[in-house]
């Protein structure tokens, strides 16, 4: 018997998702066990002159009510109408594979528990990292582990601006027009460059650890447009780079604190040796130590290709994977303020500042240096207010 399943969305990561299906469909079915097909393609538009126009419809009831199709993949992006789309087709039973990072940081909760009533699955590997398998380690192979923080370069559009800033001594507002030129950056980059893509995606990896719901809201975020060549060239001389870091920590008091930020990372860490628009994911965990994670954060076929991992393992467990969930939260108390967030920190006064006992890089912008002490987030705050800083940064070793 074949196995139907639908895809929602045929923008770059549906018609990438369709384009890889039928590329390597007989490898697909080997792996899942089946032969598939897709039966359905939902989207507004026409598209008259693809080789599967016969499997477009305009109307998501087709999919809904159609009891052959078991599996849905959703790349239509945003949390409506995809959220009421994917909630009605876990009611029906029928397993929904995502890259729709924004419907789980929002909607993730509620969703997972509709799959959980109705024996399906609401998979999501696509939605954090493109093609990195990292969803699935966290909640599987890593599953022995008290997993302590993770810590990673979840948005290969800011990657690319700080490497091009790095590398080819190019101002942000250049090294961003050249990344919209080359399709790595929207026409709108603001969710890349004020981080919220990055915050979604800690959201996600934060609910899915610690097991309880992470929204955005309750995330710190900041972005890396206020990033200056000056800075780059004084943390390269210092022995870091500067990375748009997305991390939660688990604190001795019980707690999690996860937050997005431009930060130093330290030369020694492989961190720092991610570059253009590839990601990387660093898991700490008490009987791994450390395992990183690393490949092409997203792409119409790199995405694609997760899903498809997803709709595989869709088909081969018809019933509900418990490990892959998490509890709603009622409140964010589980969270730490950011004012407890603690690290060593960069800073940058005004030239003419005296500073003893760390090396300092000094130039027509300023006196740079990094604290040997940690600071918290709210000590570094007061600490550059007293200075004058003209820029402060956590330090990640």
């Amino acid at each position: 018997m074949s196995v139907k399943f639908a895809v929602l969305g045929h923008g770059v990561v549906g018609s990438g998702v369709v384009e890889l299906f039928y590329k390597n469909k007989k490898s697909i079915e080997k792996h899942a066990g089946n032969v598939m097909d897709i039966k359905y393609i939902l989207d507004l538009r026409d598209f008259s002159d693809s080789p599967y126009k016969d499997k477009f419809t305009k109307n998501f009831d087709d999919i809904l009510n159609d009891d052959e199709v078991v599996s849905v993949a959703e790349c239509l992006g945003g949390v409506e109408p995809a959220y009421t789309y994917v909630k009605a087709c876990l009611e029906k039973g029928k397993s929904v594979s995502t890259s729709n990072k924004e419907l789980v940081a929002e909607k993730g909760d509620i969703l997972l528990k509709t799959a959980k009533e109705n024996n399906c699955n609401f998979f999501f590997e696509a939605s954090v990292g493109g093609a990195i398998p990292i969803i699935r380690p966290l909640h599987r192979c890593l599953a022995a582990n008290d997993i302590t923080k993770v810590a990673g370069i979840l948005n290969g559009t800011t990657n690319f601006i700080l490497t091009k800033m790095y590398n080819d001594n190019m101002p942000f507002d250049e090294a961003l027009k050249l990344a919209q030129q080359l399709g790595y950056a929207e026409k709108d980059p603001t969710a890349d460059i004020e981080g919220h893509d990055a915050c979604r995606k800690i959201c996600i990896i934060s609910s899915l650890v610690f097991g309880k719901h992470v929204y955005p809201k309750s995330v710190f975020t900041k972005g890396i447009k206020d990033i200056q060549l000056c800075d780059v060239e004084a943390s390269d001389v210092l022995g870091y780079s500067i990375k748009l870091i997305a991390s939660v920590v688990k604190l001795e008091n019980g707690k999690i604190l996860p937050s997005v930020m431009p930060t130093l990372v330290s030369y020694d860490s492989v961190m720092a040796g991610v570059n253009d628009v590839f990601n990387a994911v660093l898991v700490y965990g008490d009987g791994i130590d450390q395992a990183m994670f690393y490949g092409r954060g997203a792409g119409k076929l790199p995405t694609a290709s997760a899903v498809l991992g997803d709709v595989i393992e869709a088909v081969k467990h018809r019933v509900t994977v418990f490990s892959q969930s998490w509890e709603p939260a009622a409140d964010d108390s589980f969270i730490e303020k950011i004012e407890n967030f603690k690290s060593k920190w960069y800073f940058r006064l005004p030239g003419g500042s005296a500073i003893e006992g760390v090396e300092v890089y000094n130039n027509d912008n300023g006196l740079s240096y990094i604290t040997s002490e940690e600071l918290t987030f709210a000590e570094a705050e007061a600490k550059a207010k007293e200075c004058g800083a003209l820029a402060y940064l956590p330090v990640l070793e």
